[in-house]
C-alpha cells in the first residue's frame, strides 16, 4: 500500500510540473503571437519639393530638414503601450525624378510587398500638380509591382484583402454596432460566410494595386495664401477636393489633408498609419467641415458623398476637366521687382560719359585763336609794348597744329604776323610805317625787332612743313 501511495505521488507531481510546463509554453507563444511584427514598410512618392522627407522627418520626431537623391531611407518608432513592445517601420522616400524610379527594387520585393503601405504626398501649395503627380506616381508603382512578378494567387489575394477592408470599414461611433450596413460581421464563422466580399459601388477599386494606398496633401496652410493672391474661392477648393477623392476612390485609398507649419493633422496621420499596418485601434471619424484638414479614411467614401461637394459650383461642373480650371498663375512678381531696382552709381556715369562722346566736338583752339587774335583789347596809337608779348599767343595757338589743315593754316599765320609787324614797327603817327632798316638806323643801342619778328616767323613756318613730313609715311601705310 505505502509503494503504491508514493507512486501515484509521483505520478501526481509529474503531472503538476507537465501543466505547469504547458501553461508557460502557451504564455510565451501568446505573448510571441501578441508581439509587434518588424519589416513593415512606408514607400513614399511626391514631386520635388512638395515636403515628402519634411513630414517623415517631422512623425519620427526629427526637426532637420536634410533632403537626399535618389532614394532616402528613414525608420519610425513604434511603440505598444499596452503591450510594452517596440519596433521600427522602414520609411522609403523616393526622389522626384523618374530617372531614379528604378531604385524602387530596394525597397520593395514581391516578399515585402505584403507588409508595405504606398503614400503619394502633393502640394496644396501648387494645387496645378496635384492630379499629374497622383496619375503619374500611380503609374510608376503599377509598373513597378508588375515587373516584381509576383505569383497571380498570392497577388490576388492581396487585393481581395484590400476589397474586404474598404467594405468592412465602419464609423468608429458605430463600431460596437452589428447591424451597421457598411460592416459585414457574420452571425457564424462558417468559411462560406468568410468568402463573401460585398459588391462595389461604380467607379471604386478599379485599380486595385493590392498594397494599402494613402494620400496627403501637404502644406494645407498655403489655402489662405491662395485666396488672397490667386482668387481661389470656396468652389474651387471642393473641385480639387473632388477630384483627389475620386483618384482615392479608384485605388480605395485614404486622404489626409496635412499642414507641417501649423501642425495640422501630424498626429493623425501617424495614428492612422499605425493602425493600418500594425492593427492599432483608430477612433477618428471623417473629417469634410473644414477645407485645409480634411481626413477620409479608406472605405468611408463613395460617389455620393462626393457628390455634396458639387452642389457648391457655380462657375465650375464636375465634370469638367481638372486642369481647365486650376491652372498655374502666371508670374508677376518679376515686373515688379525690375522697377524698383536701383541702377549702379558707377554705370550710371560710364552711361553718360559715352553718351557725351557721342556729341559732336567742338571747335579747337588752333582754329579759333586766328579768329579771336584781332578782336582783342584795341592799342592806342601811343602804346609801344615789347614785341615779344604779342607773339606768345599765336605762338602758344601753333604748338599743337591740325596735320590735315596745316597746308591751309600757313597762309593765315603768314598774314597775321605781317599785320602785326605793320603796327609794331611804325613809328607813332606815321600811316605807312618805318622799313627796318631805318627803325634801327634811328636807335642804334635798341635790338632790331624784325630780325627777332623774322626768325620766329620762318621757325613757325618751318614747324607744319616738318610736321607733314613726319605724318606722310603714316598716310601712305594707311
Amino acid at each position: 500500500m505505502a509503494a503504491e501511495r508514493k507512486v501515484l505521488e509521483t505520478e501526481g507531481e509529474e503531472d503538476e510540473g507537465q501543466s505547469l510546463w504547458s501553461s508557460i509554453l502557451s504564455e510565451v507563444s501568446t505573448r510571441a503571437s501578441n508581439k509587434l511584427p518588424s519589416g513593415k514598410n512606408i514607400l513614399v512618392f511626391g514631386e520635388d519639393a512638395s515636403g515628402k522627407t519634411t513630414l517623415m522627418a517631422k512623425l519620427q520626431g526629427a526637426e532637420h530638414n536634410k533632403k537626399g537623391r535618389g532614394l532616402e531611407y528613414l525608420y519610425l518608432s513604434i511603440h505598444d503601450e499596452d503591450r510594452d513592445d517596440h519596433t521600427r517601420c522602414n520609411v522609403w522616400i523616393l526622389d522626384g525624378d523618374l530617372h531614379h524610379k528604378g531604385l524602387l527594387k530596394f525597397a520593395v520585393s514581391a516578399e515585402t510587398m505584403r507588409d508595405t503601405l504606398v503614400v503619394f504626398v502633393v502640394d496644396m501649395s501648387r494645387p496645378w500638380t496635384i492630379m499629374e503627380s497622383l496619375l503619374k506616381w500611380a503609374s510608376v508603382l503599377r509598373e513597378h509591382i508588375d515587373r516584381l512578378k509576383v505569383p497571380p494567387e498570392e497577388l490576388r489575394d492581396m487585393e481581395q484583402k484590400i476589397v474586404r477592408d474598404f467594405q468592412e470599414y465602419v464609423e468608429p461611433e458605430d463600431a460596437s454596432s452589428l447591424s451597421s450596413p457598411q460592416r459585414r460581421v457574420p452571425t457564424t464563422s462558417s468559411p462560406e460566410d468568410e468568402n463573401i466580399i460585398l459588391p462595389l459601388g461604380d467607379n471604386v477599386l478599379t485599380h486595385n494595386l493590392g498594397i494599402p494606398v494613402l494620400v496627403v496633401c501637404t502644406k494645407c496652410d498655403a489655402v489662405s495664401v491662395l485666396e488672397k493672391e490667386h482668387d481661389y474661392r470656396e468652389e474651387h477648393f471642393d473641385f480639387i477636393q473632388s477630384h483627389i477623392r475620386r483618384f482615392c476612390l479608384q485605388y480605395g485609398a485614404a486622404l489626409i489633408y496635412s499642414s507641417v507649419k501649423e501642425e495640422k493633422n501630424l498626429d493623425l496621420l501617424y495614428k492612422y498609419i499605425v493602425h493600418k499596418m500594425y492593427g492599432f485601434h483608430f477612433s477618428t471619424s471623417a473629417l469634410v467641415v473644414e477645407k485645409d484638414a480634411v481626413f477620409i479614411p479608406a472605405g468611408w467614401d463613395n460617389e455620393k458623398k462626393i457628390g455634396i461637394l458639387h452642389e457648391n459650383f457655380s462657375s465650375i461642373k464636375p465634370e469638367d476637366a481638372f486642369e481647365d480650371f486650376i491652372v498655374k498663375p502666371p508670374i508677376r512678381k518679376l515686373v515688379h521687382d525690375k522697377e524698383v531696382a536701383a541702377e549702379d552709381e558707377q554705370v550710371f556715369l560710364m552711361k553718360q560719359q559715352s553718351y557725351l562722346a557721342k556729341q559732336p566736338a567742338t571747335p579747337t583752339r588752333a582754329s579759333e585763336s586766328p579768329a579771336r587774335a584781332p578782336t582783342g583789347s584795341p592799342r592806342t596809337p601811343g602804346r609801344t609794348g615789347s614785341t615779344a608779348v604779342p607773339s606768345s599767343s599765336p605762338m602758344a595757338a601753333v604748338k599743337k597744329p591740325d596735320p590735315n589743315n596745316a597746308a591751309a593754316s600757313e597762309g593765315v599765320l603768314a598774314s597775321f604776323f605781317n599785320s602785326l609787324l605793320s603796327k609794331k614797327t611804325g613809328s607813332p603817327g606815321s600811316p605807312g610805317g618805318a622799313s627796318p632798316a631805318q627803325n634801327s638806323a634811328k636807335k642804334p643801342g635798341q635790338k632790331p625787332v624784325l630780325t627777332n619778328v623774322q626768325e620766329e616767323l620762318d621757325r613757325m613756318t618751318r614747324q607744319p612743313d616738318a610736321v607733314l613730313t613726319n605724318s606722310a609715311p603714316t598716310e601712305n601705310e594707311a
